[in-house]
């Protein structure tokens, strides 16, 4: 059988001990929940050890995400020290937070001693005050100070994101004296990619990738072979901006310094990963109005974060209705404007939230500003007339066929380009004005477009059928 611990193993392949971890679609094999959740049965720690002691993290995540609730903590107290706590950062955040709760104060300082401090603060940061408090108290005096000082920062900064554990060494030193510390500090960081060079008042002053580090001279002084820093980011910069500075110029790690310019700590590419991911599910959260909403939630938690958008639009749906409710007697006349409005609305607010959500993902990438607005604003306007008129000689023919009566198939296509039109243009425009008033433009597009494509697309709709059949009276 496959050895879990060899190089290149899959975590799916199973040993003489244990059963296979995942079954070939990727789910969690039924054979390995059931003969984990003996193990726990029988409080036999060995034998769990010996399941799940040796998964990533991330699979180990899944695995207690995938116990019932009430196996949860026993789980992760018979784990112990075989438990990788950085698995809890994998979890959701309703989750985490119910199982930190359940365990005792100094089991939980007990594991954070064995992960990084960024992970450590990951875990600590949806925490009550009194439980952060708590569980710093029982923690060495120096993972302490790392860990309290990335709090202190705001949340989704690169303070609160950083690492504190990194290698800084004086310009003086020698290449070999800074390979041998590599060797022997056990305070270290898993993984790093650069070697940092500072001056007596700890202000970064260059960087020596590993790679030069290793081809250099053993005799060489750091400042010799160091690059002088191109790139530093503040602790209080928010994590998005952090980000984008990563992509644009294919980064591996960052300095991170305090306003005095003074070394604090790094960030490098995997947290850079993670944060990413995080942006773009609250971008993709917000566009459908959920809140920080996850799967884990309960059913009150998910409503109540579900409700003040929908409260919004349904107000907003009374405006759209005050709009037909002005043309009752226009509808009362011919039953299929009554049909056929839905139709007008529906292709209008798709294409409205197709140029919106062009132009969000613009404004987040940092690709659109006022220099090209314009171009990008009349790109959108070009799409939005060549798609509208499609529409309006397909949906004005079948019209046409359907109701026998080409003066309708003629108000709906005049109406369907209109709502287009205006769809394309309040889709951009929106975003726009809303990131330049510093609201987030995904947070409150939606139904502000939804709300304009429906009252100008039944105006358009209704208004052109009762100047049309009052000209024909």
């Amino acid at each position: 059988m496959a050895d879990p611990n060899a190089e290149g193993a899959d975590p799916r392949a199973g040993t003489d001990d244990a059963p296979a971890f995942r079954e070939a679609a990727g789910a969690i094999a039924e054979g390995f929940l059931a003969a984990v959740r003996t193990a726990l049965a029988a409080g036999d720690a060995p034998a769990l050890a010996v399941l799940a002691g040796d998964l990533h993290e991330a699979d180990l995540a899944d695995l207690i995400a995938a116990l019932d609730a009430d196996e949860r903590v026993p789980f992760v107290r018979l784990m112990g020290e075989r438990l990788d706590f950085t698995a809890l950062t994998e979890l959701d955040e309703s989750l985490r937070v119910a199982i930190l709760r359940a365990l005792p104060p100094e089991f939980v300082a007990e594991g954070l001693t064995r992960i990084e401090s960024d992970d450590a603060v990951y875990i600590l940061e949806d925490l009550s005050e009194a439980q952060k408090n708590a569980i710093l108290a029982r923690l060495p005096h120096l993972a302490r100070m790392r860990v309290s000082r990335s709090l202190d920062y705001p949340d989704e900064t690169a303070g609160r994101r950083m690492q504190t554990e990194f290698l800084a060494v004086p310009g003086f030193w020698t290449v070999g004296q800074t390979i041998d510390t590599i060797r022997e500090d056990n305070d270290l960081p898993e993984e790093f990619y650069e070697v940092f060079v500072v001056d007596p008042a700890y202000r970064l002053i260059g960087t020596v990738a590993l790679d030069r580090l290793l081809r250099a001279r053993r005799g060489a002084r750091m400042r010799e072979v160091m690059r002088e820093n191109q790139f530093t980011v503040r602790a209080t910069e928010d994590q998005e901006e952090v980000a984008q500075l990563f992509k644009r110029y294919n980064l591996m790690s960052v300095a991170v310094v305090d306003d005095a310019a003074r070394l604090v700590g790094m960030l490098t590419i995997d947290d850079i990963v993670d944060v990413i991911e995080q942006e773009a599910e609250e971008d993709i959260r917000a566009l459908g109005g959920v809140g920080d909403e996850e799967m884990s939630d309960s059913v009150f938690y998910a409503a109540r974060s579900r409700f003040p958008w929908l409260f919004v639009n349904m107000f907003t749906a009374f405006l759209s209705a005050s709009v037909i409710a002005i043309f009752d007697e226009t509808i009362s006349h011919m039953v299929a404007l009554a049909v056929l409005m839905p139709i007008v609305a529906s292709l209008g607010g798709n294409s409205g939230t197709q140029a919106m959500t062009v132009t969000v993902r613009a404004l987040a990438m940092r690709e659109l500003s006022r220099h090209n607005a314009l171009r990008v604003l009349g790109r959108e306007m070009l799409v939005a007339l060549m798609n509208g008129a499609v529409m309006a000689l397909i949906v004005g023919a079948v019209a046409s066929l359907w109701f026998t009566n080409h003066e309708v198939g003629l108000v709906i296509a005049a109406a369907l380009v209109a709502n287009v039109l205006t769809a394309g243009f309040v889709g951009v425009v929106i975003p726009l004005a809303l990131s330049a008033v510093r609201i987030d433009p995904a947070v409150a597009s939606g139904v502000l477009l939804t709300a304009i494509t429906d009252m100008v697309g039944f105006s358009a709709f209704l208004g052109l059928s009762t100047w049309w059949f009052a000209l024909a009276a």
